[in-house]
């Protein structure tokens, strides 16, 4: 297994955050393991921890959000990464809008999408949430760097691991 953790310890993917509604509750988590996964039609899955609070909402909800963070973010990507939604209440104060089907989109991200939740598949100990996306739009003036996994290293993760 050390073999594989050097490689996974090269990887260094832009992070996002994900955000879900449904049956009066609202949640987002800072996710790594994020990526297009078809050309045509064009698909994005996003892996959900399974003891996360944002997958216990996203299992109910019909489409997701996903966002891309500028570097210089890191304070939002530590609310949404270091504190669970168990205990927080991780909106407050934080500009968002509804998007289409409810979906929460965090108008200070440099890009972001909605996305009609597909089909679920099994990971591990994650699920992906293939997504199909129905809206999208961000920041025109954001040109720097996006927030990659080696800015978030500091983030300790709001939620138990595994």
């Amino acid at each position: 297994m050390a073999g594989m953790h050097t490689f996974i310890d090269r990887l260094n993917p832009d992070m996002c955050v994900v955000t879900a509604a449904a049956g009066g509750e609202r949640a987002g988590c800072l996710v790594g393991f994020a990526s297009q996964c078809s050309l045509r039609p064009v698909r994005f899955v996003v892996w959900l921890s399974e003891v996360n609070h944002t997958f216990r909402v996203a299992r109910q909800a019909e489409v997701l959000a996903v966002h891309l963070l500028a570097r210089e973010q890191h304070g939002l990507a530590a609310l949404f990464g270091g504190r669970t939604g168990d205990e927080t209440d991780k909106f407050q104060g934080v500009p968002l809008r509804e998007a289409h089907g409810g979906a929460l989109v965090l108008q200070d991200a440099p890009a972001w999408f909605v996305g009609r939740i597909v089909t679920c598949v099994g990971g591990g100990d994650h699920i992906g949430f293939v997504l199909d996306p129905v809206e999208w739009g961000g920041r025109e003036a954001c040109d720097g760097p996006l927030l990659r996994l080696s800015d978030a290293h500091t983030i300790d993760p709001g939620h138990p691991v595994g």
